[in-house]
């Protein structure tokens, strides 16, 4: 355990000081401080994450566990990304005590990997390299460079945002929403006196449970959003990795806090028998050849709405549902429609379904157009978009822009070196701003001049190719298969209709 005391004091040195920096509803600005010493805290600690079904080590003697890796949603295969959390005991004085909880996310597909490293999978062995450049299979020169990093972190790198660390392709953050929900579930615990073993039971279990459904670091300012009768526009662009990824992220935290979550996606309405049994299916071969077997993913202009990302979305949600989260997911677009005409029948749509069903939260995504609360475009005055439609007719409709730090999109647009009624897609640099690395919503508190209430933020964004390039569509099918390069996305045209 010696390698949990050294990630343990690491993670310490790099956090202090940030643990008010958040404000808001759902991350607190402040600690959550227990009025009890903490060898009084400790065993109710362990219980709650054994109650959560998180089989953990702990270094004997300190106050510091590390659960085990728990993959995001629920063991989806195609979802990418673990994440596991180090528990750390630290004393206020004698008789007060506070806990540290860091969440630690690897990532398969190296999207948290700094240019030029690689990460070693292995459990015991840790490679270094020195000053000199050359590999060394021991610990002795751990600071001379970097560590490429075995499964027990034995090192972290540099810092990144506020509360982070990086390593090859691992990040820690600290977890303050968990911190609290932790306290809330022990301090009640400690002040009557009971054993939180058998304080509720079974309860107990599924409510610890619950709380610790991996759903992803917590996206700051979404819970006073997720709320039922809300109607949350969410205006993106189109093909990326982290919309999609944000969508699921946002839909399981709300479903885990207890709200009926209903997902309105920009995608064909013909398509809505087809989607809705495959959510309702286990996710077999046969249920993704079915869900697959539509024009809309085989699209001759693909522009990011059928893409990869989109295609491991619909299975997270899939597993949502499966575990018995309140999850719906409905479609909304009409293809054969332009202008005003698409627009109103857009509206139409998705109005029927919030009025339907308005005791839930309703997640709309669409184009950064569509979700404008404010009449007229640059080359339309009288153009009224969805999200004004909606707001003319519904109460508790806020509509967000997409912000994000630059990368790449998969992205259909005009290539003006071919003739003016013909498309380039493929992958194009999208430049943002750098706004850390937590995912984040943020409402103004009135409209901007775009038409806008606010922003959700998804940090760096990184293209996503259409899914039918990735073993027809099913997520990991074809793990070999290698992601167009910038040359071959802009050879791809079609004509536009």
């Amino acid at each position: 355990m010696r390698s949990v005391s050294v990630l343990a004091g690491a993670v310490l040195c790099l956090l202090v000081g940030c643990a008010a920096r958040q404000g808001g509803r759902d991350y607190p600005d402040r600690e959550a401080i227990y009025d009890r010493p903490l060898e009084e805290v400790w065993p109710s600690v362990q219980q709650y994450f054994t109650d959560a079904g998180l089989h953990f080590r702990q270094d004997k003697g300190s106050y510091v566990l590390l659960t085990d890796w728990r993959e995001e949603f629920g063991g989806s295969k195609v979802a990418g990304f673990w994440h596991r959390y180090m528990v750390m005991g630290k004393r206020e004085s004698p008789t007060r005590g506070k806990l540290w909880i860091i969440r630690v996310t690897r990532s398969a597909n190296k999207t948290l990997s700094r240019a030029g490293k690689e990460l070693d999978w292995g459990v015991s062995r840790v490679v270094t390299a020195g000053i000199d450049g050359r590999e060394s299979g021991g610990n002795d020169n751990l600071g001379s460079g970097y560590a490429l990093m075995a499964d027990e972190e034995d090192q972290f790198s540099v810092p990144t945002g506020d509360t982070g660390i990086a390593a090859e392709s691992a990040q820690g953050q600290r977890d303050m929403v968990l911190e609290w929900k932790v306290y809330d579930a022990v301090a009640p615990k400690l002040v009557k006196k009971e054993e939180p073993a058998k304080a509720n039971g079974v309860a107990t279990e599924q409510k610890a449970a619950r709380e610790l459904m991996e759903c992803g670091l917590p996206i700051a300012g979404l819970s006073a959003q997720a709320q039922a009768g809300r109607v949350l526009l969410l205006g993106e662009l189109h093909g990326t990795q982290e919309v999609p990824r944000f969508i699921a992220q946002a839909a399981c935290q709300a479903a885990a806090m207890g709200v009926k979550v209903s997902v309105g996606l920009e995608l064909p309405v013909e398509n809505e028998g087809r989607m809705e049994a495959f959510l309702a299916s286990k996710g077999e071969e046969e249920d993704w050849l079915r869900l697959m077997d539509a024009g809309f993913w085989r699209s001759p202009y693909p522009d990011g709405r059928g893409s990869e990302a989109v295609a491991n979305m619909l299975e997270q949600l899939r597993l949502l549902r499966a575990q018995g989260l309140d999850v719906k997911v409905f479609v909304y677009d009409h293809p054969k429609l332009n202008g005003q005409a698409r627009e109103d029948a857009l509206t139409a749509t998705v109005l029927e379904h919030v009025k339907r069903e308005g005791d839930r939260f309703h997640l709309v995504v669409s184009g950064n157009v569509h979700s404008r609360r404010e009449a007229g475009l640059p080359w339309d005055e009288s153009y009224r978009p969805m999200g004004l439609l909606l707001k003319e007719q519904l109460k508790g409709v806020v509509s967000l822009d997409m912000a994000y730090d630059s990368g790449t999109a998969w992205i259909c647009a005009v290539d003006h070196r071919e003739a003016k009624d013909k498309l380039a897609c493929g992958v194009q640099d999208a430049k943002g701003k750098d706004n850390g690395a937590r995912p984040f919503v943020h409402v103004w508190g009135g409209a901007n001049a775009a038409g806008y209430d606010g922003v959700f933020y998804v940090g760096k964004v990184s293209a996503s190719a259409p899914a039918v390039m990735r073993g027809l569509g099913k997520p990991g099918a074809d793990d070999n298969s290698v992601f167009p390069s910038r040359a071959e996305g802009r050879a791809l045209a079609c004509l536009l209709h």
